[in-house]
């Protein structure tokens, strides 16, 4: 709904661009966590790490992705092949053998190189390189409406999907403690620092600092981002939203 609502009003407000969006709610007991895009959240819970949340990418969405332009094939403007190679094909490989993976493949199997292989792949690039149409890296999120592949008429929010992903965590079936808690970072975080430092970050900070301290966790923030930003290329525009909350004091 409220990505519909995003294209309706986007013009009387000038709305342009796009984000994902990752949410958690606390209710009844329980937490819901919904995510669409390429943020992550994590429950520290006695040193064990709990991922609550998957990121959607190219490469992590490619069936999706593929299938979708298999079926509606219009949406490649003539200009991409659904089909993924190791690499770009070549005209010189026509008639010959490579590498291939389909909506319908989980492994690589061998093809004959046709013409249609020659135009530029649907999904392209390994890791956070990878593009849909060599645009855009997340694959899920809100708005984006207007974009579109560089000097074409050809919109990429068809392969969009604004649909998170919910995961549910029951706060009743634990003994939650000072210092477990529930991260939401977003990429910019978790581009630099692995699921497993943040944790140990998290049980070697938090136990030295005063339970009732109201301001631990902007402590703790500013140490996280200063290891990130350490981490970062001096080319990079990554930035990161962190925000933690204790699960013995639920949101």
């Amino acid at each position: 709904m409220t990505d519909l609502q995003i294209e309706r009003e986007r013009s009387s407000y000038n709305i342009s661009g796009g984000c994902t969006a990752l949410i958690v709610i606390c209710l009844l007991g329980k937490l819901y966590v919904a995510n669409a895009g390429d943020s992550r959240a994590i429950i520290v819970r006695n040193g064990e790490i709990i991922p609550m949340s998957s990121e959607f990418t190219p490469e992590t969405e490619r069936q999706r992705l593929q299938y979708l332009a298999f079926m509606q094939p219009h949406l490649l403007g003539n200009e991409f092949t659904h089909l993924e190679f190791p690499r770009r094909v070549q005209r010189k490989e026509l008639g010959k053998k490579m590498l291939y993976r389909d909506f319908n493949m989980t492994g690589w199997a061998y093809k004959t190189i046709e013409d249609e292989d020659l135009k530029f792949p649907l999904i392209y690039g390994e890791g956070k390189k990878a593009r849909v149409m060599a645009t855009i890296g997340v694959t899920r999120g809100l708005g984006d409406h207007d974009l579109k592949v560089h000097d074409s008429n050809i919109y990429i929010k068809p392969f969009l999907s604004s649909a998170p992903e919910v995961r549910i965590y029951d706060l009743s079936k634990y003994d939650h403690g000072a210092d477990d808690v529930l991260i939401l970072a977003t990429d910019g975080l978790w581009d630099v620092l692995s699921n497993e430092e943040v944790a140990e970050a998290i049980t070697q900070f938090l136990p030295n600092c005063d339970p009732d301290d109201p301001h631990r966790f902007v402590h703790f923030y500013n140490c996280w981002s200063a290891m990130a930003r350490s981490r970062l290329s001096a080319t990079s525009t990554s930035t990161s939203q962190v925000q933690a909350n204790l699960l013995s004091q639920p949101p």
